[in-house]
C-alpha cells in the first residue's frame, strides 16, 4: 500500500519549489515579483525623507510600508520551514539579510527613525544574480572571482603604499601650509591629501603658498596613476584566468558555475548536476 505525504509535507515541498526552485517557472516568477516588492520598498523609503512629499503622502507611505513588512515577514517564515536545514539558511548570507529587511518597521515602535533602516532591502536584489543563472553571467563571475582572489595580495600592498604616502604628504602640507590656510592637523591635511589623491576636490581646503600648489599639483597628478594601478592588477589576472582556460570549458556548470571540469565529462565534479 503506497504511503500517502501529510498535506503538511506537501505544502512545504510546495513552497520550497516556488521560493527556492530559480530553475523553475513558479520559482522564477515569485524571485520577479519579490524584486519589484524590494525595488517598490527602497523607493518608498527614499520618498519618505523627501519633506513636501512626505508631508502629503505619509500615512499613505506608513500603510505601504506595513504591508511589504507583512509580506518579506511572511516569506522568511515560510522560507524557514520550507526547507531541510533551516538553521543553514537563517545564519547563512542572505538569512541575515532577510532577517534585516523585517525588523525595521518593528523597531519603529521602540525606537524613533529605525523605519529608514528599510533602506537595508536594497541588499535583497543580490538576489537577482541567482535568477540570472545562466552558463555565461555564471562564468564571467567565477571568472572576475578568481581574478580579485589572485590579486588580493597585490592590492594589499598597493593600499598600504599608498595609506604611507598619504600621511607623508599630509604631514608635509601641515609643515608647509600651516593653520591659516586650513592646515589645521596633520589629520586634517591627510584628509585633504586622500580627497586630492583620488581626484574628488571638494574645495573647503586649499593650499595658498607655492610650494603648498606645487605639491598639490603632484598630488593630482599622482592620484591618477593611482586610480588606474588596482585596474590594471585585477584586469592582468583577468587575462590570465582567460588564458588559462580552454574555449570549450567556458560553458559553465548550471548547478554551482563550475568551468573547470573535463570536455569530456558528463556531469559536474563539484556538484553531480548533468552537463
Amino acid at each position: 500500500m503506497r504511503k500517502v505525504k501529510p498535506k503538511y509535507d506537501i505544502f512545504k515541498q510546495r513552497v520550497h519549489i516556488i521560493i527556492y526552485g530559480t530553475g523553475t517557472k513558479a520559482g522564477r516568477y515569485f524571485d520577479l515579483i519579490l524584486l519589484a516588492i524590494i525595488l517598490l520598498s527602497v523607493l518608498l523609503v527614499m520618498m519618505e525623507t523627501v519633506n513636501e512629499f512626505d508631508l502629503k503622502y505619509h500615512s499613505k507611505l506608513v500603510f505601504l510600508e506595513w504591508i511589504i513588512t507583512g509580506f518579506f515577514t511572511i516569506e522568511y517564515f515560510l522560507r524557514i520551514i520550507s526547507i531541510n536545514k533551516p538553521w543553514k539558511y537563517i545564519f547563512s548570507f542572505y538569512g541575515i539579510i532577510d532577517l534585516l529587511a523585517t525588523l525595521p518597521m518593528y523597531l519603529s515602535h521602540f525606537f524613533l527613525g529605525t523605519s529608514i533602516l528599510s533602506v537595508v532591502r536594497s541588499l535583497r536584489l543580490l538576489r537577482l544574480f541567482k535568477i540570472l543563472n545562466h552558463p555565461k553571467f555564471t562564468s564571467q563571475s567565477v571568472q572576475l572571482k578568481k581574478a580579485i582572489n589572485a590579486s588580493r595580495g597585490k592590492i594589499i600592498v598597493f593600499i598600504y603604499f599608498v595609506l604611507i604616502i598619504t600621511i607623508i604628504i599630509g604631514s608635509i602640507m601641515y609643515v608647509v601650509e600651516g593653520k591659516q590656510s586650513g592646515f589645521t592637523s596633520i589629520p586634517t591635511s591627510i584628509y585633504w591629501t586622500i580627497v586630492t589623491l583620488t581626484t574628488v576636490g571638494y574645495g573647503d581646503i586649499s593650499p595658498v603658498t607655492p610650494l603648498g600648489q606645487f605639491i598639490a599639483s603632484f598630488v593630482m597628478i599622482l592620484g591618477y596613476g593611482i586610480i588606474a594601478v588596482p585596474t590594471g592588477i585585477v584586469t592582468a589576472e583577468i587575462a590570465k584566468i582567460t588564458q588559462r582556460t580552454p574555449h570549450n570549458l567556458q560553458a559553465a556548470c548550471k548547478g554551482c558555475g563550475a568551468i573547470d571540469y573535463p570536455t569530456n565529462a558528463k556531469f559536474c565534479h563539484n556538484c553531480g548536476n548533468s552537463l
